[in-house]
């Protein structure tokens, strides 16, 4: 019987198959390479249509790694704020054993202020990552400032929440901003008393000098006859140019120093400042004082006065404005200063004074907390500009008191000659 052979293309192995298992094999044994090497840490499979993540044990023990070294606190919450899981570097910052800080409430670590702002920084994190400043209770009793950066991270098969959060310790840069506003009062300190000493001299020598010289031309040009129509003539502008220089003088010795502001306070220094301003720049001034019962301390009333000053310069140079309201008034323990203009407003970000190298807006606001006060702008498109300040009207807490009978302010045009009847304690000018 003869036997024939047959030769199927379904046992033969074409060379392309072939070649093509052959990639997929090599692919195969790469991806096994890179899984125990620790190069992926998640695998997608593709299964019944759909794809599947697998974590990898050894990239979650390398993350794990990376947050326990890092230099600031890292914690994974809950919606409702409990801790699934810190590192030692938070528990150490809030001096507590990692076993007592996994499993509680974040809210625990917060002071009651803050707690209140948790809620809105935890909802805006589910759409953008958000940061909040916060005072940090530890176990031991005391407080560490920090900043906690908050980024909603998935939501699990159940739909729960897993939130990220960073917690970066604040102690060693609050530290640095308070040898920093320490060394700048410093320096405030000193530029005041440079101030004080050259408005002295500028007051007691150069004045008196140029006063004696301005007698001395007047009586030389009374001294010449009408034959002497040139050199009398010549004479007389030189005394009133003298006088005027004598008149400029004495306003840079004001503003470097007023004198008025030592002898009778701040009420009277703005009064005159006030007059003063109207009368050189045209801009209508409304001051309104309530008269304080008793003087603030000497630093307090020099910052007030200096925030006024600077705030007027602004709105001669920056404002083009008309008119300028200002109030000073006792409110709940605090002076509050209130300077407004109804100039063209401006972004405080970028006031252009600064963008001069000025540092006017800075300089002001420094200047209200180093008498423990704050300081507030708004700038309003055709609104003109507020800028209002809060003081403690005395160091240990105990507020002044108002004189209660307030009557209605003179008010004068710019330029006029100020007075103010006996007993009235209410002040405009304009």
């Amino acid at each position: 019987m003869k036997t024939t052979r047959h030769t199927s293309a379904s046992r033969v192995m074409p060379a392309r198959e072939i070649a093509g298992l052959q990639a997929r094999l090599a692919e195969a044994e790469e991806t096994l390479r890179a899984i125990r090497s620790g190069e992926v840490d998640v695998v997608v499979v593709s299964k019944k249509k759909r794809l599947q993540l697998f974590t990898l044990e050894g990239a979650e023990h390398a993350y794990r790694v990376l947050i326990e070294s890092m230099n600031e606190g890292a914690l994974t919450l809950t919606a409702d704020k409990t801790i699934l899981y810190a590192n030692q570097r938070f528990a150490r910052m809030v001096k507590c054993p990692l076993e007592q800080v996994a499993g509680s409430s974040f809210r625990r670590f917060l002071s009651v202020a803050d707690r209140t702002l948790l809620r809105p920084l935890m909802k805006k994190s589910a759409r953008t990552g958000s940061k909040m400043q916060v005072m940090l209770l530890a176990g031991d009793g005391s407080s560490v400032p920090a900043q906690i950066s908050v980024r909603e991270m998935a939501k699990d098969r159940s739909g729960r929440v897993t939130i990220g959060m960073v917690v970066t310790d604040m102690s060693e840069a609050r530290r640095g901003e308070e040898l920093l506003r320490a060394l700048t009062h410093r320096v405030v300190q000193v530029q005041e008393a440079e101030r004080a000493r050259v408005a002295l001299e500028l007051h007691d020598n150069i004045t008196q000098l140029i006063c004696a010289v301005v007698f001395r031309s007047q009586a030389l040009a009374e001294s010449l006859s009408a034959r002497d129509g040139p050199a009398k003539s010549e004479a007389i502008k030189l005394c009133a140019l003298l006088g005027q220089t004598a008149e400029e003088v004495e306003r840079i010795s004001r503003d470097l120093r007023p004198s008025i502001l030592d002898q009778l306070g701040l009420v009277a220094v703005m009064r005159a400042t006030s007059t003063e301003f109207a009368a050189r720049t045209g801009v209508a001034v409304s001051l309104a004082c309530a008269q304080l019962s008793a003087r603030l301390p000497a630093d307090a009333e020099l910052a007030l006065y200096r925030i006024f000053q600077e705030a007027l310069k602004n709105v001669e140079q920056h404002a083009r404005a008309h008119k300028v309201t200002v109030g000073l008034k006792v409110q709940g323990g605090f002076v509050q200063l209130t300077i407004k203009d109804d100039g063209v407003s401006f972004d405080p970000a970028h006031h252009p004074a600064r963008q001069k190298g000025g540092l006017g807006l800075l300089s002001m606001r420094e200047r209200a907390v180093y008498v423990g006060g704050t300081l507030t702008v708004k700038s309003v498109r055709g609104a003109g500009t507020e800028i209002q300040v809060r003081i403690p009207s005395c160091p240990d807490g105990k507020p002044n008191q108002t004189k209660p009978n307030q009557t209605k302010p003179n008010q004068t045009k710019p330029g006029g000659k100020f007075e103010r009847p006996f007993g009235e304690h209410l002040l405009a000018v304009q």
